[in-house]
């Protein structure tokens, strides 16, 4: 088995705050895309230029062969959005994800597999380096004890991404079902190659408990605060999305209680994008600039709107719980040019697409991961399971919902239009699908869902017909009963999940028996 260690490592590279190895005396000595472990935790600049290259693996990749913006930049979005109904294909680009033909060979589910785990990596190096960084006194315990919280931060929020796409969710035999390998040790010798060749699928339960594990050391470690930057409040926030997976409405709600007042709405629904970097409710976002970027065939602003691969899909443009004059569906029309912000939709000859991601030049546009709005829609689904129909319930849900309203007093939710929890968790899913629409969030939904006792989604639901969407297809309010090109596909059917690449498989012998059924 040939495996390059440079290419395992990969911890110097330009970061996305557009720090780099510049220490000349290094570059002198020795090329920056091989730079050994040792050199990259020698002095305190090449630690932090390692930190950026961790952040650069999860938001541009990077990696040879594979596509730029895997797993943290547009990918991450792009796929759970191609995997769900209310985002339309439009060309090939992602045709496979959208029609549920992929298999243990096919692009996006195996550059999903293999970038996820070399971030990874990255993660672990840093732990490890950092931790010798402080031992031999090269930075300080506050300093380094920040990097490795982040770094656990990285490791544990891509391991829960891995989850969701390759493992059953939650509440089907957390304790019998297989979940994905949990790495926590760098893989930089052969010694640690040869370890790794026993790597197996703990099952699910023992995955999340890893997982939240990390995201409590992140939490009690992390003090820098960048929105751009994996931050205390960034790791309780995704301790509230793990719990909510596990459907321990209870944690959600004491996670949701740590930072919910340390975050507001922007004044209205665009506001978190017409400025990324600045607003008041983005919690974690992953940067991007007009020199480090995933580039045309990765940023999300040329997928979704510069080369319009992705529409929004005419399932819930119509849907009647979205009201027409909801401000989220503000437009930008290609024919006039006219401004982009406080516009959402971009429509082009009458086909929508999202306004979100706008700097189809340069690509700027943050990727969104969690804001507040989430939260505050978190905190509902929670409040509501427990205790049913309650005006803690409405008011965090009417939170979200009402600045998009046209007259709140008049269109807001109230207690007497809910008669039961289900209907009022009903309301909350669909809030959250017309409030994160293309922001990648859909999937997540559809696979914590199933079997659930009050909102069950059956399967992947039926999609739009592959390709351009009809203009006389989107009718806001009117529900959309046209065809449906893309059949619906049972949970029980195997490719309710993506398979272990062959790749792992014919390296890992024991992955080779875990494989996921079907495939």
């Amino acid at each position: 088995m040939k495996i390059s260690i440079k290419n395992i490592l990969g911890t110097c590279l330009m970061g996305v705050v557009l720090t780099s190895c510049s220490d000349d005396d290094v570059l002198n000595l020795v090329s920056i895309n091989s730079i050994n472990e040792e050199t990259a935790f020698s002095t305190p600049s090449l630690i932090q230029a390692s930190v950026n290259g961790m952040y650069e693996g999860g938001q541009i990749g990077n990696y040879v062969g594979a596509p730029r913006g895997y797993v943290w930049g547009a990918a991450f979005i792009q796929q759970n959005d191609m995997r769900g109904e209310d985002g339309v294909n439009v060309a090939a680009f992602y045709q496979i994800t959208y029609q549920a033909d992929y298999d243990a060979t096919t692009g996006n589910n195996v550059f999903y597999w293999d970038s996820s785990y070399k971030l990874i990596n990255r993660a672990n190096l840093v732990i490890e380096g950092v931790q010798r960084a402080v031992a031999d006194n090269i930075i300080d315990a506050q300093t380094g004890n920040n990097y490795i919280g982040q770094a656990y931060f990285l490791r544990a929020i891509t391991h829960f991404e891995l989850l969701i796409h390759f493992s059953r969710p939650y509440q089907d035999n957390p304790t019998v079902y297989y979940g994905v390998p949990y790495r926590a040790e760098a893989i930089n010798s052969i010694a640690t190659i040869n370890a790794a060749l026993s790597d197996d699928r703990s099952n699910v339960a023992e995955t999340y408990t890893k997982i939240l594990a990390d995201l409590d050391l992140a939490e009690q470690l992390i003090t820098t605060t960048e929105v751009y930057r994996a931050t205390r409040n960034a790791a309780v926030a995704f301790k509230a999305k793990v719990k909510l997976h596990q459907r321990d409405w209870f944690g959600v709600l004491e996670e949701v209680s740590k930072i919910e007042n340390l975050y507001q709405l922007t004044a209205t629904p665009s506001g978190v994008f017409d400025n990324n970097s600045g607003n008041t409710e983005s919690i974690f976002s992953i940067q991007h600039s007009g020199v480090n970027n995933p580039g045309v065939n990765g940023a999300i602003a040329s997928q979704y709107k510069g080369r319009t691969l992705v529409a929004i899909s005419p399932i819930i443009w119509n849907d009647s719980d979205w009201l027409a004059d909801d401000l989220r569906r503000n437009q930008t029309f290609q024919s006039d040019n006219s401004d982009d912000f406080g516009n959402l939709v971009y429509d082009n000859g009458g086909v929508k697409y999202s306004n979100k991601y706008r700097d189809v030049n340069t690509f700027t546009d943050y990727t969104p991961i969690v804001r507040h709005a989430e939260i505050l829609l978190m905190k509902a689904e929670a409040e509501a399971r427990i205790n049913g129909v309650t005006s803690v319930a409405l008011d965090a849900l009417n939170a979200v919902r009402n600045r998009a309203l046209r007259d709140p007093n008049t269109q807001a939710y109230t207690l007497s239009e809910f008669g039961s929890p289900a209907q009022l968790v009903e309301k909350i899913i669909k809030e959250r699908r017309i409030e994160f629409l293309l922001e990648g969030k859909r999937w997540t939904d559809i696979h914590r869902l199933q079997q659930d006792n009050l909102v069950p989604i059956t399967g992947i639901p039926a999609k739009y017909t592959n390709g351009t969407p009809q203009s006389a297809h989107y009718t806001a309010g009117i529900p959309y009963t046209g065809q449906l090109g893309i059949p619906q596909i049972p949970y029980e059917n195997f490719r309710f999940l993506w398979p272990i690449p062959i790749i792992e498989i014919n390296v890992y012998p024991n992955l080779a028996n875990q494989q996921n059924p079907g495939y």
